[in-house]
């Protein structure tokens, strides 16, 4: 059951194409609860049996994955918090949702658009309190790429190293999950300890 249905994702995936992966990824980045498992692995599994190129799949993936990103940012914005509450009960967020990615952001300033992407259940949604925050769109593309981008090679790599063996995928997915959470905790106490040092100078 599990193997047609693996089977089935990836021919859907096939037959969409590079504009389907970045379409998809697109979605992901916004409000829509779709996980980019479903998307970045099968691709990743396409380009080992050599029907698409795996550096491709890597760019249009993370191409996607920051559009998706930045349209939650500009939609933050320049329409606000009262906005984003007022529609977004409709994609699940709620104010308590809003409050909590808010003072992650404050928590871990801007290297969270880069950690957040890597967490799950904050991924999609970190661009909403720098949008909110006007954060340096330079500074948030940079980060939300680079964030994406660890994200959509582990899957791509996934997918590619592991073919079509649903059990192995889920259990490297699980381990590779933990292994991008501590490092997360090690670039935000880099983060951190470096914010520290400067003011310190500064102050100095």
């Amino acid at each position: 059951m599990l193997h047609e249905i693996a089977q089935t994702i990836v021919q859907y995936i096939g037959d969409m194409g590079y504009w389907g992966i970045f379409l998809l990824m697109f979605l992901e980045s916004t409000f829509f609860p779709f996980p980019s498992e479903i998307i970045m692995i099968p691709a990743g599994y396409l380009a080992y049996q050599g029907e698409m190129n795996v550096s491709f799949v890597i760019f249009i993936g993370i191409l996607g994955s920051l559009l998706g990103a930045l349209f939650n940012y500009y939609l933050a914005m320049h329409f606000g918090r009262k906005f984003i509450l007022k529609y977004g009960k409709y994609f699940f967020i709620k104010e308590e949702t809003l409050d909590k990615l808010e003072a992650f952001f404050t928590k871990h300033g801007e290297v969270s658009t880069f950690n957040g992407r890597l967490i799950p259940g904050i991924r999609q949604l970190i661009s909403l309190p720098a949008g909110l925050a006007k954060m340096n769109i330079a500074r948030f593309s940079l980060y939300s790429a680079l964030g994406a981008g660890i994200w959509v090679v582990v899957l791509v790599a996934l997918g590619y190293l592991l073919g079509s063996n649903e059990a192995l995928i889920s259990e490297y997915l699980h381990t590779a999950t933990i292994i991008t959470l501590i490092c997360v905790v090690f670039i935000t106490l880099f983060y951190i300890v470096r914010n520290k040092r400067k003011r310190e100078i500064l102050e100095d």
